[in-house]
């Protein structure tokens, strides 16, 4: 039960917009209350994320509407929006050293193991893969550095090669590691890309890769050497379960769109209708606007504060979290996706999926 509304944001204030983000940091909360948790109440973040959330966004309405141009122009100069990013490194690897310090203990049930994993992996792929997200795309040094320590702390370091240098260039073309296919399972995708994405970063820049790899590393030598094996097995699960929410991710925001071939080599530019939007409030807020993702890739360097609703984009019938519960079941997804791929298809008639079988 969502509703569009487009108007101008020029009535919100610059104090509003401000606390509402700090609602972001009701994910991390809800990992360390999981993490403090002995039994199946460590499954906490993941009730919060994927049950709560997705239920609460269904009766909200769709929030289209942009900045004014007044407003845009003092949220990209307030440091505060920075700080806000800035300050998840330390609560990442706060978690971090938390979760190996309550996984080991003997409090923990195995169910309650597994709960954690969920958790801290809930917080790898939120706060170590995402944040890094808006981080890489910064042109400060230090940025771009807190982007790579999050990073460390979901073994996913390969994502600032291939993400910055491979996925922006290529989405929507054969090449991309990170846009799935029309009628291609997620399970299929998670395959696919987790492969080709540590493959195609190696080749990229293998240097990097080899720094990259020592860092995690020795990070996953500290966690073995004060925590113990247990601990260091719960890190490398929740990584895992981080990377592929990301991936998941990847999947619904990309799923089906290609760009037209104009050349031998070439493409058509990239336009805010190769890529899936989603103005819904809280994915929003909570994922720091990655789901505004059309305007993300058709202007990479804006900030997440600033990025705009696009009717051009073809849009998503729900948020992100309720996204990826739907495309974890196949068959409804491609029977509520599908359509609407090819609904795009014939709007903007540059589309050519990589596979018409079993196409709505």
């Amino acid at each position: 039960m969502t509703h569009l509304v487009l108007r101008s944001e020029s009535g919100e204030n610059l104090r509003m917009k401000r606390l509402k983000y700090l609602m972001a940091f009701t994910i991390p909360l809800s990992v360390a209350l999981s993490i403090g948790r002995n039994d199946g109440s460590t499954f906490l973040a993941m009730a919060y994320g994927f049950v709560f959330l997705p239920l609460v966004e269904v009766f909200l309405p769709v929030a289209a509407q942009n900045l004014s141009p007044e407003l845009e122009g003092k949220l990209n100069h307030d440091r505060y929006f920075d700080w806000l990013l800035w300050a998840m490194v330390p609560v990442q690897y706060g978690l971090l050293f938390y979760f190996c310090s309550r996984f080991t203990s003997e409090e923990v049930n195995p169910l309650g193991k597994i709960g954690l994993v969920s958790a801290f992996g809930i917080s790898c792929g939120v706060i170590g893969i995402n944040v890094a997200h808006e981080l890489g795309h910064r042109k400060s040094s230090f940025e771009r550095f807190l982007a790579r320590a999050l990073l460390a702390s979901s073994l996913n370091w390969q994502f600032y090669i291939e993400h910055n240098r491979g996925h922006h260039r290529d989405v929507g073309t054969p090449g991309d590691t990170e846009t799935s296919m029309l009628n291609e399972t997620v399970y299929a995708f998670w395959i696919r890309a987790i492969r080709d994405n540590l493959t195609s970063a190696f080749r990229r820049d293998p240097k990097e890769m080899i720094l990259g790899l020592g860092i995690e590393t020795a990070l996953a030598g500290t966690i073995y050497f004060v925590f113990g094996s247990s601990a260091l097995l719960g890190f490398i699960s929740s990584a895992l379960f981080g990377v592929l929410l990301l991936q998941s991710v990847n999947y619904i925001e990309h799923y089906g769109l290609t760009r037209k071939k104009i050349g031998p080599n070439s493409y058509e530019p990239i336009m805010p209708h190769h890529s899936w939007n989603s103005s819904h409030p809280l994915s929003r807020i909570f994922l720091f606007e990655l789901s505004r993702h059309s305007d993300h890739h058709a202007h990479v360097t804006r900030k997440y504060p600033v990025l705009r609703h696009l009717e051009e984009s073809p849009q998503m019938p729900a948020g992100y979290p309720a996204m990826i519960l739907l495309a974890m079941v196949p068959p409804v997804w491609f029977k509520v996706m599908n359509p609407r791929v090819v609904e795009s298809m014939r709007r903007f008639g540059d589309f050519y999926p990589r596979s018409l079988k079993r196409i709505a």
